[in-house]
């Protein structure tokens, strides 16, 4: 599933499934079942360590205590408090165990090859110290394997970020659906393996939550997709203006043949005429044309679409253009140095914003344009789509795609190697070729995004930016072909 909820829905859903008919009991059983179904598909049986804390999670591990014992399984269960603090259905699972309750502390870890940590789950609101701390890490400095249930516990389930210490888990399971932590690091690298587990919430109840954060795959935007028509012409698919600058123009050749591999019909850099040759030279696909000719080009409504940024300088001169093509009311993109141009004044950036624009920043240039918003990633991207009408791309290893509606996508793809020079001009250049076929904004965003990941995750070590527009016809061709077209058939 795509959607992400937040702590707040979990509990609520958990809420109205009670509500509708299913015994918080049963939900409890289900999690227990849950945890010990991914324990059973990973691991032989081992002396296993169940670590549970006072509330709900800690109710879950007494479930997965007494069926992995009833398993054969050899289980000590330490829990932080006493028996009698629990109540409700964490009190029903507690009285079900017939096996020996210890004392949580590190000697539990002691002769364990499993750990499963119980301690605290998603919506841990406080940071973790003295002797739960020293158990956290008695657990990483040991060579136990570790399951752990909902969220490793010290991991904030909305930000990701690590309250005081965290468990280092090798598997991760939570029930119903993932929250942000999950994705946004350094959760994401705690969590290990995930699983997302159904435990009987059913899919209207978070239907009805609305969820508004999502898991960025093509389930997403794939309805979204653009394909050319059999009576379509390059027109129909966009013409994209670029403005390319005139020393340091790899970047916008890196985005300009981005753009193209995405499907862009045309694309035309506008540069210094010095530059023009270099430009025209190495991508005889593409036009040129002086920048002085800006203005007037924008006049022609077939040039739906503009990228500024890659290489362009950092001045009044792309001030003035970024403007002047955002109250054109065009796709754009801006990346880079039409980013940074606006530091000092980002107030004039956003009162531009007209049409369908993107905005593509790293946590550098994002601190110069919005100085004074804090918080997680997710809240963060999305104030700042909010404020500047923009759709935001906070960029990472676990980049964030926010509209100003509110919705977000979070990227979870393995591709450490975009680490690389041009790696986020080609990201820009992407964008923009599915903005000028007529992709809604954030879809079309979310949607590059991924593919620029998924480029990465195959090709792995060794990349360089010039790779990744190379990797596009073969990612595009597997979602035509997986029936993502509405009619892919010849004729």
């Amino acid at each position: 599933m795509s959607e992400i909820l937040t702590i707040a829905q979990m509990y609520e859903a958990d809420k109205q499934t009670i509500a509708n008919g299913l015994p918080g009991e049963v939900l409890m059983e289900n999690a227990g079942h849950a945890v010990v179904d991914a324990i059973l598909a990973r691991f032989q049986p081992c002396s296993v360590s169940v670590l549970c804390g006072p509330g709900n999670n800690g109710g879950d591990g007494f479930v997965v205590a007494r069926l992995l014992r009833a398993r054969g399984w050899n289980v000590r269960l330490g829990l932080m408090g006493e028996v009698a603090g629990f109540g409700g259905d964490a009190a029903l699972n507690a009285r079900k165990w017939a096996g020996t309750t210890e004392r949580l502390s590190a000697a539990l870890i002691v002769g364990a090859e499993l750990v499963v940590d119980c301690i605290f789950g998603a919506g841990l609101a406080r940071d973790i110290e003295g002797d739960i701390a020293d158990i956290v890490h008695a657990v990483n400095d040991s060579s136990a394997k570790v399951v752990a249930v909902d969220m490793p516990s010290g991991v904030d389930g909305m930000s990701g970020q690590v309250r005081g210490v965290a468990i280092d888990a090798d598997v991760t399971v939570t029930f119903c659906r993932a929250k942000p932590g999950h994705y946004l690091l350094p959760g994401r690298a705690l969590c290990g393996e995930r699983v997302v587990a159904d435990i009987g919430i059913p899919d209207a109840v978070v239907a009805a939550l609305k969820p508004d954060i999502y898991l960025n795959t093509p389930r997403l935007w794939a309805d979204h997709i653009v394909w050319p028509g059999l009576a379509g012409h390059k027109y129909h698919r966009g013409h994209v203006l670029a403005l390319g600058g005139a020393q340091t123009t790899g970047a916008m050749r890196l985005a300009a043949r981005a753009a193209r591999r995405a499907g862009a019909g045309l694309l035309t850099v506008l540069a210094d005429p010095a530059a023009l040759p270099l430009y025209a030279q190495d991508m005889p696909g593409v036009m040129v044309a002086p920048i002085a000719r800006f203005e007037d080009m924008m006049q022609d409504c077939r040039h739906n679409g503009v990228i500024i940024g890659p290489g362009a300088g950092i001045g009044d001169d792309t001030r003035r253009r970024v403007v002047y093509a955002l109250h054109c009311a065009r796709a754009c993109v801006l990346d880079a140095d039409a980013l940074t141009s606006f530091a000092e004044d980002p107030s004039t950036l956003f009162f531009a914003v007209q049409g369908p624009t993107v905005m593509t920043p790293h946590e550098g240039e994002f601190s110069r344009l919005f100085a004074d918003m804090d918080g997680d990633k997710v809240t963060r991207a999305r104030a700042a789509a909010r404020r500047s009408g923009a759709i935001i791309v906070l960029k990472g290893a676990d980049t964030v795609v926010a509209a100003p509606d509110g919705r977000v996508a979070i990227n979870d793809i393995f591709a450490p190697w975009l680490a690389t020079a041009g790696s986020g001009d080609v990201l820009a250049g992407i964008i923009i070729g599915l903005l000028v076929q007529g992709m809604p904004a954030f879809e079309a965003t979310s949607m590059a995004v991924w593919l620029h990941g998924q480029a990465g995750h195959q090709f792995g070590p060794g990349l360089i930016a010039e790779d990744i527009p190379e990797a596009l016809p073969a990612l595009l061709s597997d979602l035509w072909r997986a029936g993502v077209a509405p009619d892919s058939s010849p004729h």
